[in-house]
């Protein structure tokens, strides 16, 4: 287990983070997992979640293994971008409620301008879920976040 809660690791707030525990962190990889409730956000109405959720699960845990590593190395956690995602393929429609996802992203590729790859795999009971995702952490991140004013016109 990790010594930072995942408050302090993900660029989330609230109801927005959908893993509940780091359960170990490497140079190379993430374990996460979370357990299936109802009345959340992505709820559908029988309290299970939809299958493409998963996506996003592996996104908070690519998300973590960020925050953990600036973590470690005494650095801010920073925004990062999910780009894309390749091969997402997932054997149910949905999660059910009581079940416990075991998340593990496993990073295949990162180059020096934040570019990253990782392989995900999400588990639980009679589920098995993957993809590839494509994530980028700008090394200058809130220059990405400032909206230009509007220009202004000069009438000669």
């Amino acid at each position: 287990m990790i010594p930072w809660p995942l408050a302090e690791l993900l660029p989330h707030a609230g109801d927005m983070i959908l893993i509940d525990q780091v359960e170990r962190c490497d140079d190379e990889q993430i374990h996460t997992r979370t357990t299936v409730r109802p009345g959340g956000l992505f709820n559908r109405a029988d309290g299970s979640l939809p299958a493409w959720l998963g996506v996003e699960l592996m996104a908070q845990s690519v998300a973590a293994y960020a925050g953990c590593r600036a973590r470690r190395n005494g650095e801010a956690v920073e925004l990062g971008f999910l780009l894309g995602t390749r091969k997402f393929e997932c054997d149910v429609e949905h999660f059910p409620v009581g079940a416990e996802l075991h998340i593990h992203a496993l990073r295949s590729l990162e180059d020096d301008n934040g570019m990253g790859v990782f392989e995900c795999h999400l588990r639980g009971p009679g589920i098995h879920a993957s993809a590839r995702l494509n994530v980028y952490r700008p090394p200058q991140v809130a220059s990405y976040l400032v909206e230009p004013g509007p220009e202004e016109s000069s009438n000669d």
